[in-house]
């Protein structure tokens, strides 16, 4: 890390194609792997993995017998032996995971690329964070079963998904390189490469990412300009939306065109922004 915080955390990722999902989670070089049959599945800042393993490391359970974690009769629970975390409140107890499966529940059946963006950006669950830990970047995948329909993706690339616009990407060939969202590279001289590392703290910020911060202070403090230019980056937000769902619907795309779709919504942002 490239600061003086003293953190370590281990990790959960989701992991999706058309056909199936799944959850794995870390502890070290040790894991656990969910497949998700159906229904509603999220991750936060914990392990979440408890009694349904579908896949694990060969020596997942053997690790945890032999530092007295686990006494190799009662059903093994990955996130309780592997952490702190009290699974049978997990879904109770007011956390951040907590907090995200209800918001979730609360729109299970009907849940949208739209609702998925409102979720993201709800503060008082914790969700969008604030702070020292401030959510970093927000991403909204749909993935549609039927093959003929293109996986839309849609990235902020930017803090604070309340005052961000997510914008659709979509794979395809000859993608325009995105180089107002790219990070500088510093080659030999990036702090990580050198010896002693992390001496320096060098500015990783893209292009969309200053403008974005200097958009965000006039949000904070000029009311009228800031309510102006929130409304802006909303009504840019739902017209790209409005776009994507007319690709879904129909079933016609031109993949020469859409070859610029994020770069071209990252210039409407910067825009707006100046």
């Amino acid at each position: 890390m490239e600061s003086n915080m003293a953190f370590t955390y281990h990790n959960s990722f989701l992991i999706a194609d058309r056909k199936e999902a799944w959850v794995l989670e870390t502890s070290g070089k040790y894991w656990a792997a969910e497949k998700v049959e159906g229904g509603i599945r999220n991750i936060s800042n914990q392990l979440s993995i408890t009694t349904k393993i579908d896949r694990e490391h060969p020596e997942l359970k053997e690790y945890a017998k032999s530092n007295g974690w686990w006494d190799g009769e009662k059903e093994f629970d990955f996130a309780a032996t592997y952490s702190y975390v009290n699974t049978a409140r997990m879904t109770t107890s007011g956390g951040r995971y907590c907090e995200g499966y209800k918001l979730l529940k609360k729109h299970k059946g009907s849940i949208t690329s739209e609702i998925m963006m409102e979720i993201l950006r709800d503060k008082e669950s914790g969700i969008n964070m604030e702070g020292g830990f401030m959510t970093t970047g927000s991403m909204v995948s749909v993935l549609p079963q039927q093959p003929n329909l293109p996986c839309i993706h849609f990235f902020t690339g930017t803090p604070d998904p309340a005052r961000s616009v997510f914008k659709p990407f979509i794979f395809v060939p000859d993608i325009t390189q995105l180089l107002k969202t790219t990070s500088p590279t510093f080659g030999h001289d990036d702090p990580v490469k050198k010896q002693p590392r992390f001496q320096s703290k060098p500015d990783r910020r893209h292009e969309l990412y200053k403008k974005h911060e200097s958009a965000a202070v006039v949000m904070e403090t000029i009311k009228d300009k800031g309510k102006e230019m929130l409304k802006a980056i909303q009504e840019l937000e739902k017209q790209k939306i409005s776009q994507m769902e007319s690709i879904l619907q129909n079933g016609c795309f031109d993949t020469k065109q859409l070859v610029n779709l994020f770069s071209q919504c990252v210039e409407e942002e910067l825009k707006i922004y100046s």
